[in-house]
């Protein structure tokens, strides 16, 4: 134990501070770099709500690009169906030929019925007389002075 070096309270006082000033000295331009890192962040972060924002743009240009697409395919289908059925285009809703070709059936088959409601069919000729009838004729040349 004789080579132990005792230190005064100065000396002892001396040596930290040295030692903190050359630490301090390592970590001199700290607060520069944390204003740079801070700035970098702002950046970054700007920089990435400009790129969301072209990025929405760009899904929303998507979007519409592809709507228009299938607008002009549904749009082809429902004028091949129309002309292939003779049914008019703007009647037909489907989104594919085959939904398309249903509803023209649909459309013709309620347009072009074989018997209209309230009609009789054209194979049945009425051959019946009726007495009223021939009242209800004269009645109607007396008032229109027709027939004479």
């Amino acid at each position: 134990m004789e080579n132990e070096k005792t230190f005064t309270q100065e000396e002892l006082d001396s040596i930290i501070e040295g030692r903190l000033a050359r630490e301090r000295q390592k970590y001199a331009d700290y607060e520069d770099l944390r204003a740079k890192a801070s700035k970098y962040d702002e950046y970054q972060e700007q920089s990435k709500t400009e790129l969301q924002k072209e990025k929405e743009k760009s899904d929303a240009l998507q979007a519409k690009l592809t709507a228009l697409e299938k607008e002009g395919t549904v749009r082809q289908v429902r004028e091949k169906v129309a002309k292939d059925t003779s049914v008019p285009a703007e009647l037909l809703t489907g989104e594919d030929e085959e939904s398309c070709k249903k509803q023209a059936e649909a459309i013709l088959k309620f347009a072009k019925p074989k018997n209209y409601p309230g009609t009789r069919s054209s194979a049945k000729k009425i051959t019946e007389h009726h007495e009223a009838d021939d009242a209800m004729r004269e009645f109607a040349h007396q008032i229109f002075g027709k027939g004479e």
